[in-house]
């Protein structure tokens, strides 16, 4: 099978990835133990809205996507119905994520990085969704950090941001955007960064059905199913009792993010319609069996908090307690404690 061939086999594996559905439902069962590493998706959440921005779609219209090095001929495909998984390209639909700053220095540097359009031309109107004109996320290769960004940019369309990457080794930059174009639909790209210094990859954090942040503890429940809707839902308690009052954030209660473990795929699934608290829901199918993790935002009392969390989908058998002592929280930005982050 020669390259062409492949990368379009790839390509249309890739077409079965999280859905997006509305209404506040209930966790419906646990999530599933992981066997092994396999592959990662991402994911992010607004209330009330049905605009899925994953993988440049948005009302339903489907796109396959693939970039080399990210890929795997391999990789099990979920439901051929299901829409594309997002930022493995780092050029689409005319568009190029150009990082100005590929090889940041460790621990805190300033990011910078332009969209280009098709004739190289920095882009420098975009729409406005979700509080932002362009969302931004960095996460490592081995998701142990994660960010979620809020770059600034500047009249020439080059955009910064301050960012704490606490690790050497390879991470992955998304930018998740939608040019002030008529007709234009969102897109979501990828490109590589490398922090220099020695690497010393860490284990992917064991599933657990909790996560401990900051003095809250959020609880996951549903199921994660190949090719299949499921909903998930976190529950937001602190010393015990409901969280009632969860404040927007991006017009959100809560935005969660999945990556699938290997390729980082990545997907925004927009939460279920609902209140403050303590419940956020999500509809989500997963694009294959494997290793996943979820990132949760949610603020509370003007600060916003990560709770990250391990799932497999396609594997029977409960979630595991975390060993004692472990935390499945995101590591935290600047100014903030364990599972939160910063935002520029």
């Amino acid at each position: 099978m020669n390259t062409g061939v492949k990368i379009t086999a790839f390509a249309a594996a890739l077409a079965a990835t999280f859905g997006t559905a509305y209404g506040v439902g209930k966790g419906v069962g646990p999530i599933d133990e992981p066997k092994k590493a396999e592959h990662g998706g991402h994911a992010e959440a607004t209330p009330g809205t049905s605009h899925e921005k994953g993988a440049g779609t948005e009302s339903g219209k489907e796109s396959a996507h693939g970039q080399g090095g990210d890929g795997h001929a391999g990789h099990e495909a979920g439901a051929a119905n299901a829409p594309a998984a997002g930022g493995l390209q780092v050029s689409e639909g005319g568009y190029t994520l150009a990082l100005d700053t590929p090889t940041p220095a460790l621990g805190k540097s300033t990011l910078k990085f332009s969209i280009k359009d098709a004739a190289g031309k920095k882009v420098t109107a975009f729409t406005t969704e979700h509080g932002k004109e362009l969302h931004f996320i960095v996460a490592s290769r081995d998701l142990t950090v994660f960010r979620h960004l809020h770059p600034v940019k500047a009249a020439d369309g080059t955009w910064s941001v301050d960012a704490d990457l606490p690790a050497a080794g390879g991470y992955k930059a998304f930018a998740d955007f939608k040019p002030a174009v008529r007709g234009a639909q969102g897109v979501t790209l990828g490109a590589d960064l490398s922090v220099p210094g020695a690497f010393a990859p860490k284990p992917m954090p064991p599933v657990a059905p909790t996560a401990d942040v900051d003095g809250y503890q959020v609880r996951l429940g549903g199921t994660l199913d190949p090719g299949k809707a499921g909903e998930l839902r976190l529950t937001v308690t602190k010393a015990g009792k409901p969280v009632t009052n969860l404040e927007p954030y991006l017009g959100a209660y809560g935005h969660l993010v999945a990556l699938r473990e290997g390729d980082l795929a990545y997907l925004h699934v927009h939460p279920n319609e609902g209140g403050p608290g303590p419940d956020v829901s999500f509809t989500a199918t997963a694009p294959s069996s494997g290793t996943y993790r979820l990132f949760l935002d949610f603020q509370h009392e003007g600060k916003v908090r990560t709770a990250a969390f391990t799932v497999r989908a396609g594997a029977t058998g409960a979630a595991q307690p975390a060993p004692a002592g472990a935390s499945t929280g995101a590591p935290a930005e600047p100014g903030h404690e364990a599972g939160g982050h910063s935002h520029g």
